[in-house]
């Protein structure tokens, strides 16, 4: 009898974001997204007082690597989750769940009350992952990322889970 075994992940660790990390962040950016954010928006997103971007490193042989990443702001008592994403390599491995966890155990540590993001309609894995950590559908922006690109609007209320 012959068993499947898969193989050991690298581990993965959150840590914020540097300068540094922005040639892989703007690689993944545009592998990811059909309007990616440029240098300069990371860069005023990183300067930012009440952002925050963390990324997730892999540590992959011969040196730890960028897969992911995610920029909030915190507002008061909300956070606001404005971008996500894993390497397309390295997606459906739990990397975006362990990014989307700790914005959410950051926002719960800091007291907030509730963390919103915006998804488009057509991303069903990620809808499905934001329900699955408790996140529930508010509202629609019709043509929120262009023509015919409408944004579902999430929120996840805390302290009542």
């Amino acid at each position: 009898m012959s068993v499947a075994i898969a193989p050991e992940l690298p581990r993965a660790v959150l840590r914020d974001m540097r300068r540094e990390d922005l040639p892989a962040v703007l690689d993944i950016e545009r592998r990811s997204f059909a309007q990616p954010w440029s240098r300069a928006f990371f860069e005023k997103e990183l300067a930012t007082p009440f952002a925050r971007l963390v990324v997730v490193v892999e540590g992959a042989v011969p040196r730890p690597q960028v897969i992911g990443y995610t920029c909030r702001w915190r507002v008061t008592d909300e956070v606001h989750l404005l971008n996500v994403a894993v390497h397309p390599e390295r997606r459906g491995l739990g990397h975006g769940r362990a990014l989307v966890a700790g914005v959410v155990g950051e926002a719960e540590a800091a007291r907030a009350r509730v963390v919103y993001l915006e998804v488009r309609a057509g991303n069903v894995i990620a809808r499905r992952l934001y329900r699955q950590l408790g996140f529930k559908d508010l509202g629609v922006r019709r043509g929120y990322y262009g023509p015919g690109q409408d944004a579902i609007v999430m929120e996840l209320r805390l302290g009542s889970r």
